[in-house]
């Protein structure tokens, strides 16, 4: 039978990018969108697209309908980030009660195969200088925050039910970063807020970027030859912050930021950055929370994916290239001084 991939969260920037990838491969895809539409996402054609909610369980079944013809692979990147210190339900909705909710359909419907996009938000951190691989033991308790708290009992789910019979594997991406972001994801606001010049300031502290056609690309390989029941990390390397923005100033030619907050005072001042954000409608860009994870361990250790699943993250210098001329391309942000935007 053919392969069918069927891709939740398709709306959004890392779902999109693997619809996209599959599609212009020439596969079978069936993707989830949220809200009826793909809400201004160019949707490849030949991509059959289904209307469900993740938290709705009888929404999902003309998504897991079956025609004899195909053999389904779920591919369930739906999940809510937040950063924000506000505590939001609807975190809990989607990223736990949402994915019980494609469990329960992958095994009632026998599903070739389930490959679930996690986070390395979900491991439990080591100490500093110790690196971060995978493991087999998620525990909500002993990870900060509730998005880390909610992928990792989302996780754990996803990983118990391999002994329900179902054939399953995780992908634990970082920060993920790139081109094809028609939404607000908390990097590519970075990016718009530096290249606009409303980023007047940075802090110390940094974190493990990864370009999203990496991530995209590790996790279809995850889907045909990832091994029943384990985890892989898809991670690219730490980035400090300053010197993050400091090549995005050199390969893009924007304005650059030398000024470098003490982290006491940027603590400080986040509650005033998360409202400030809050008026703009946008994500916010340093919480509390956000502060914590440029000050953790980000040390995470992808060379298993590499030697498994052929992974091989690429420079930061072509994803933040890439990022600024589809920006650019779009209209959301303005080409630096003197340059001349080379989108069509």
């Amino acid at each position: 039978m053919e392969k069918r991939y069927i891709v939740t969260g398709a709306n959004g920037h890392l779902g999109h990018t693997i619809v996209s990838m599959l599609a212009d491969k020439g596969a079978c895809v069936r993707a989830l969108v949220y809200g009826g539409d793909a809400q201004g996402v160019p949707m490849p054609q030949q991509v059959e697209q289904v209307q469900g909610d993740v938290r709705d369980y009888a929404s999902l079944a003309p998504l897991f309908a079956q025609d004899g013809a195909h053999e389904n692979i779920v591919i369930h990147t739906a999940g809510v980030v937040k950063i924000a210190s506000k505590a939001d339900p609807n975190v809990y909705d989607v990223n736990v009660k949402g994915t019980q909710n494609i469990l329960r359909w992958c095994l009632q419907s026998h599903v070739k195969r389930l490959v679930y996009v996690s986070s390395v938000h979900a491991i439990e951190e080591k100490r500093k200088g110790e690196k971060i691989e995978e493991t087999r033991e998620f525990n909500p308790k002993r990870v900060v925050g509730l998005y880390a708290k909610t992928k990792a009992e989302a996780t754990k789910a996803v990983l118990d039910s391999v002994a329900q019979g179902l054939d399953a594997v995780v992908v634990h991406p970082s920060g993920i970063l790139g081109p094809g972001d028609y939404g607000s994801g908390h990097l590519t606001q970075m990016v718009i807020d530096a290249c606009r010049g409303a980023l007047r300031a940075c802090v110390k502290g940094g974190y493990d970027f990864v370009d999203v056609r990496d991530v995209a690309a590790g996790t279809i390989a995850a889907a045909d030859r990832g091994r029943t029941g384990e985890c892989y990390i898809l991670s690219n390397r730490y980035y400090p912050v300053p010197a993050f923005l400091k090549l995005l100033h050199t390969v893009c030619g924007y304005r650059e930021i030398k000024l470098v907050l003490p982290f006491w005072l940027a603590k400080a001042t986040a509650p005033l950055s998360e409202w400030y954000y809050k008026l703009r409608k946008q994500p916010p860009l340093y919480t509390r929370y956000s502060l914590y994870t440029l000050q953790s361990n980000s040390w995470f250790d992808h060379s298993k994916a590499t030697r498994e699943l052929d992974y091989h993250p690429r420079p930061m210098e072509e994803t933040l290239a890439d990022t600024v001329e589809f920006l650019q391309k779009h209209r959301r942000i303005p080409m630096p001084k003197g340059k001349e935007c080379r989108c069509t």
